[in-house]
């Protein structure tokens, strides 16, 4: 019965062609501009790294006195100051963990071949690269020993190891950062395609960083911080250790915690370091906090899916539905037409049920076009966002899920115009149109 309803949909299809085709070009609109910001809301919301985002936690340290802390959300700053990162990475309580911060470098080779070029660069631990599932080209990560003693390793994105050596494998080779020679241990991919959730600090969306270098080389070669730094404690910093040594938190910190175990003890382990540092005079609130966040919570927590996403997310079904109610006004006045072949098919002994599941069938036909047309102009409005946005270039996408939801959307909201439509047309009365030929 189902393919009969098919056929008598495309013939419905073919004698109003021009309604039919508004129809379709209405809910492809609806579904184009739906679909475009349902995407990129999708790709900014999804869980960055599923296999380990319940393991991976963020640091936060309340260090600031009592009634201080005008630059956090809650009192609790984003980042740590550098003594408390350097400890805790000396005291190394997690499976694993990565102090890190944001710096950048002119990149060379050290010849007249090629410029230098400017770009973000990452001091980090060595744990940094298997916390966060880097995939390593060629080579692997630094040593201990070289984390240790300061040594200039130096681990490049793919991208940069092309634009330097071209195709060959540049392990072993040196580089230039600034005017600091680095040896090149290993070429790695992107760290993450679509945000940076390990430095929400300086922009969720922008590209990671190509360099990645040991942390304990910006004490030794003093290196500034391209990220973001808040103090809340009057200091006389005028030299590099003096700002090692103060209140200024510019530091990030992960580590990763693989039992409920680990992070109860873990969560333990930073009030007694809390209690050690409130005999030397800091930490001096009456209670304070000490919070470690997972990748999701850290991503809520620094609100990277902000309320205008959603807002937009809203307008757009907000479209979407008038759309919907444009069909159901088009399909009243083409159901309600052929009232009479209704009233004659129900004389020869169809039953409501029949023509009510047969004119759903047809609206779920237009909106199996609808939907398919709406994905081509999604597509094409997300390239859109893509040229205007560099740093959309990875969100604004369509995956799997949104080309699967796109059409049983259009569907479900055609259902929905023409139930009505189709409920009124069988509920024709056999007799009048009977009478009326």
């Amino acid at each position: 019965m189902f393919w009969y309803y098919l056929d008598l949909s495309w013939r419905s299809f073919k004698r109003t062609p021009l309604v039919s085709a508004l129809m379709v070009i209405a809910i492809a609109i609806g579904i184009g501009i739906t679909m475009t910001t349902l995407s990129v809301y999708h790709m900014m919301s999804a869980d960055p790294i599923p296999s380990k985002s319940d393991k991976l936690f963020a640091v936060q340290l309340q260090t600031m006195d009592e009634g201080e802390g005008w630059f956090t959300k809650d009192d609790i700053p984003y980042q740590l100051t550098y003594q408390d990162a350097q400890k805790l990475m000396t005291d190394a309580q997690g499976n694993k963990q990565a102090a890190m911060v944001r710096t950048g470098f002119a990149v060379h080779l050290g010849n007249e071949s090629q410029s230098p070029k400017l770009m973000d660069a990452r001091a980090t631990g060595r744990d940094f690269f298997s916390m966060f599932n880097a995939q390593f080209v060629y080579g692997g990560p630094w040593q201990q020993s070289d984390e240790d003693n300061a040594v200039q390793k130096v681990v490049i994105e793919r991208s940069l190891s092309e634009d330097l050596f071209g195709d060959s494998n540049p392990v072993g080779q040196t580089v230039y950062l600034d005017k600091f020679l680095f040896e090149v241990v290993g070429v790695v991919e992107p760290v993450t395609d679509n945000i940076k959730y390990y430095d929400l600090n300086n922009g969720a969306f922008k590209r990671p960083e190509r360099v990645f270098y040991p942390f304990s080389l910006v004490k030794e070669l003093e290196i500034p911080t391209w990220g973001n730094s808040n103090g809340w404690k009057r200091e006389l910093v005028k030299t590099y250790a003096e700002r090692l040594e103060s209140e200024i938190v510019w530091i990030q910190y992960w580590v990763q915690l693989d039992t409920e175990q680990a992070k109860s003890d873990y969560q333990q382990y930073l009030q007694n370091y809390i209690k050690e540092q409130q005999k030397i005079g800091r930490f001096a609130r009456k209670e304070p906090k000490a919070v470690v966040r997972d990748v999701n919570e850290w991503m809520q927590y620094n609100e990277v899916v902000s309320e205008d996403n959603k807002i937009l997310v809203l307008l757009s079904f907000m479209f979407l539905a008038v759309c919907l109610a444009n069909i159901l006004g088009l399909l009243l006045a083409k159901f309600m037409r052929r009232a009479p072949e209704v009233g004659v098919r129900r004389a020869l002994g169809a039953s409501k049920t029949q023509v009510f599941m047969q004119h759903l069938v047809e609206v779920a036909l237009l909106g199996v076009f609808g939907g398919v047309l709406g994905i081509l102009l999604a597509q094409l409005s997300l390239w859109g966002v893509r040229e205007s946005y560099s740093y959309y270039s990875n969100l604004a996408t369509m995956d799997l899920l949104m080309l699967l939801s796109a059409p049983l959307i259009a569907i479900t909201a055609c259902i929905i115009a023409g139930l009505f439509p189709a409920w009124q047309v069988c509920r024709t009365n056999p007799a009048y149109y009977l009478k009326t030929q």
